[in-house]
């Protein structure tokens, strides 16, 4: 049978050929103007330093600037340019996209491109350079069309293509009014089907969404991506727009939260990345792997209190990993769902201990069907293969369920309480809760675990 499927192009291998060819720069340049910036990033990126610097003025420090922001890891390929050069390629991308470039540099030759850039360029980049890592302005783009609210919809349609030239941003357009104070935003598609009688007014959404400039990425991130906007106007304390947040921009944001979420989860302060040194690593995890090494001993001095325990009725420590690991995973699971819980500001007292009564409750029903299911495999292990006597098999499997249903309840009560207790003391709780979680739920087993057995077992083989 013939084989129908399509054959995907090669851009890439298509691109090499053209690049490493000898034609003529206009002629070069007319060959690759019907192919995507993305696929000659490609390209750009399979050949070697010499070839691309024999392309880049070919292409010009505006193309140039356009098939960067296709590249990954674009610091190095800026890298490849003097200064000069550098700075004229990042003057001609979006200002957010700059930003992101400069900061992938080292401080100095990226202050030196900086104070470089001139007019709507530098003055952009400063702007968002100004802001925090955390705060909104510091992911938003000047990219964006703005008209006043007094214009007619033919005059509108003028602004607008005006405008389009240098801004990729075009569906939505922001209307501010006489003071340059944000008023609103027109849809494109609104504006293009409307009859040119039709009072602008009418195509103005005047309760559209916007977010401070100043505003935490971390208080915001969710109520912003709730919208499903194109963009979302970001504003200075006096109402004024200074950029936008587009839906790429969003999704960058919430990744980068999550990322730094489960950093702080696993007791980091920041998330870490690949080029990230050893000490600044060290620096991040260290303090706690401190605080759990001398919790740790605590435990360990616990276990230590139950020695007699454990000499007496030695089959005991074959289960104490399986009672640390479900505490822990219980504890874990309703620490995931507090701090999610915690993000919402407007969270009363009632519903926290209602959150907390509810994690028990489930910590209870867990606990209770996982007992009953440890008891019944721990019992037939204990008489069938390790051929125990009945009536101690029984005991040690009673004490195991025992152990698991105190010890699940207790954890997801314990990973409720411990996060809502630094959120109470303004500590973030994702940071303090994630690690120090995890060893109070081993205290909590152990000492459930091996209290049973002194108190149930104990006393009969004595």
């Amino acid at each position: 049978m013939e084989n129908n499927i399509l054959k995907e192009p090669n851009f890439v291998e298509e691109l090499l050929a053209i690049f490493r060819s000898d034609i003529p720069a206009g002629e070069l340049n007319e060959r690759i103007s019907d192919y995507h910036d993305n696929d000659i990033a490609g390209a750009l990126e399979q050949m070697t330093s010499e070839e691309r610097l024999r392309i880049y003025p070919i292409l010009g420090s505006e193309k140039v600037s356009e098939i960067f922001t296709y590249i990954e890891d674009v610091d190095k390929y800026i890298g490849e340019l003097n200064i000069e050069k550098a700075a004229k390629v990042i003057s001609h991308m979006d200002s957010d996209d700059a930003v992101d470039v400069l900061e992938e540099m080292d401080d100095s030759t990226s202050e030196k491109i900086v104070s470089m850039l001139e007019g709507d360029a530098g003055k952009d980049v400063r702007l968002i350079l100004s802001y925090d890592d955390d705060e909104i302005g510091s992911k938003m783009t000047t990219n964006l069309i703005v008209i006043k609210n007094d214009l007619s919809v033919r005059a509108a349609m003028r602004e607008l293509v005006r405008q389009a030239g240098d801004n990729d941003n075009i569906y939505t357009i922001y209307v501010v009014d006489k003071d340059e104070r944000f008023y609103g935003a027109i849809d494109l598609k609104d504006l293009i089907v409307a009859r040119s009688d039709t009072d602008l007014e009418d195509l103005i959404i005047t309760s559209y969404p916007y977010v401070g400039d100043h505003e935490v990425i971390s208080d915001c991130i969710d109520r912003i991506r709730e919208y499903a906007e194109d963009s979302i106007p970001v504003l200075s304390e006096d109402k004024k727009i200074v950029g936008i947040l587009t839906s790429q921009d969003i999704v960058e944001a919430v990744d980068d939260e999550m990322g730094d979420d489960y950093a702080k989860l696993a007791g980091l302060t920041a998330e870490e990345d690949l080029n990230e040194r050893t000490d600044e690593s060290m620096k991040k995890r260290l303090p706690w792997l401190i605080i759990l090494l001398l919790l740790g001993i605590v435990v360990s001095t616990v276990v230590g209190v139950f020695e007699k325990v454990v000499a007496a009725v030695p089959i005991v420590i074959c289960f104490q990993s399986l009672i640390l690991d479900m505490a822990g995973n219980a504890g874990t699971q309703s620490l995931a769902v507090t701090i999610r819980v915690l993000m919402d500001e407007n969270l009363t007292g009632k519903q926290k201990v209602g959150l907390a009564f509810k994690e028990m409750k489930v910590g209870l029903c867990n606990g209770l069907f996982l007992g009953a299911a440890a008891l019944a495999v721990i019992g037939v292990y204990l008489k069938f293969i390790k051929h125990d006597a009945t009536g101690h098999a029984l005991l040690i499997a009673l004490c195991v369920g025992g152990a698991l249903i105190l010890s699940m309840i207790i954890s997801s009560l314990l990973g409720t309480l411990i996060p809502m207790f630094f959120h109470k003391i303004k500590v973030d709780p994702a940071v303090a809760s994630g690690p120090l979680i995890t060893t109070v739920n081993d205290l909590v087993a152990v000492v459930a675990y091996y209290g049973l057995v002194w108190i149930v077992i104990i006393p009969l083989i004595s």
